[in-house]
């Protein structure tokens, strides 16, 4: 098969399978990745992500991952939302999930198509293949810049003149010899809307990330108590923040999914935050069964749902945060009594405290019912 026929085959396969795009890169098409992943690391941005600097090497050059590469071919999935993403800012009583965690993983969907489409490749080069879909440590962004299918804003995710910021990422490495497309230019211009978005400041300044700073990390990846100057600007966002991504204009382009599997699922659009309170282990598994919500656990995210209800200002969620002060985990204790603390008035809240925080022997959670109480911690 000629080069030309192989690179409409596979397109034409590619789209098949529900991919928007394809695009191919040579692995030394990203020499500056190593000095920026460096700095990144260097800057303390990747938090408590350790698992960063300990494949920064195999990261940083797809060479070292693999010595064999000879090609890369990177695949766009889109995932784009039938109606406004931040519904969920207009109704403090919900809770907003990221709309990419609205129903099945997208690593189980992508990487069987991607699997079936480097056996298309195998059986016709003979080539070796091997995928990755984000499990890895690919630096799929940048690669995706380097072959053309978008570029890296200054929220540091890809946008596409075709599906704005709303779509995934997988890569297919073969020893095939491909030939590479041209890479994409910024188009980012003057704008700064996902900037100014950010509920956290996460953006020390256009085209870097500080991991610590962001929603996103802090509601999934961070395993302890949200650090308190970021709770109230958590609001009620409870897996994810899609705001710097639905801020680009580039989404005007944006299209709805065509993975039915990636459509969103109704009961995880908005839901309520008092049902989501009464969830325990087996009906938190059940509700999310197939979701990306379930990697982070019940415990982590009670602990997320605990701090939208603080921020809800709502008094008809006491009764359901009042429960998780007897939750064995603290911390989802200690959200609980951060929760109180905003909802509950000084008195009644003094009065709670005296009966609960006597008995608490969580260190975490008495320095929090020290806060709301306004007491020095006890030593």
């Amino acid at each position: 098969m000629s080069p030309a026929k192989l690179r409409a085959a596979l397109e034409a396969k590619a789209h098949a399978l529900g991919f928007s795009a394809l695009a191919v890169t040579h692995p030394e098409a990203i020499p500056e990745a190593p000095q920026r992943l460096r700095q990144f690391l260097d800057a303390g941005h990747h938090a408590s992500m350790g698992w960063m600097a300990e494949t920064e090497e195999r990261r940083a050059d797809p060479r070292v991952l693999w010595p064999e590469v000879r090609s890369i071919l990177l695949l766009s999935m889109n995932y784009g939302p039938d109606r406004d993403p931040l519904t969920h800012l207009t109704d403090p009583c919900s809770g907003g999930i990221s709309v990419y965690a609205r129903n099945r993983d997208y690593h189980d969907v992508i990487k069987g198509k991607l699997k079936e489409l480097a056996g298309f490749l195998v059986s016709r080069t003979g080539a070796d293949v091997k995928v990755f879909v984000d499990t890895a440590p690919v630096m799929e962004k940048p690669l995706a810049a380097a072959a053309g299918l978008g570029w890296q804003g200054k929220h540091t995710n890809l946008v596409s003149r075709e599906l704005g910021s709303w779509f995934f990422l997988g890569s297919i490495f073969t020893t095939a010899e491909l030939a590479p497309d041209a890479a994409e230019r910024d188009h980012c211009g003057s704008c700064r809307a996902c900037l100014a978005a950010c509920p956290t400041d996460a953006f020390p300044e256009p085209y870097r990330l500080d991991a610590g700073r962001c929603i996103s990390y802090l509601t999934i990846e961070h395993a302890g108590p949200i650090p308190t100057e970021f709770r109230v600007a958590l609001g009620n966002r409870i897996y994810g923040c899609d705001d710097c991504l639905a801020a680009c204009p580039w989404n005007k382009f944006a299209q709805v999914a065509r993975e039915a599997k990636l459509a969103a699922r109704p009961e995880l659009v908005d839901p309520p935050l008092q049902a989501l309170l009464a969830l325990d282990d087996a009906t938190f598994r059940q509700m999310f069964s197939g979701s990306p919500v379930k990697r982070i656990g019940r415990d982590r995210f009670l602990r997320n749902c605990l701090i939208a209800a603080g921020n809800s200002g709502s008094a008809a969620l006491v009764p359901a945060v009042a429960v998780h002060l007897d939750d064995p985990m603290a911390l989802v204790r200690g959200a609980a009594v951060w929760a109180l603390g905003r909802l509950l008035p000084a008195g009644d809240l003094a009065a709670l405290g005296a009966a609960r925080a006597g008995g608490e022997t969580d260190a975490d959670v008495l320095a929090e019912w020290a806060a709301v109480l306004g007491q020095p911690q006890r030593q």
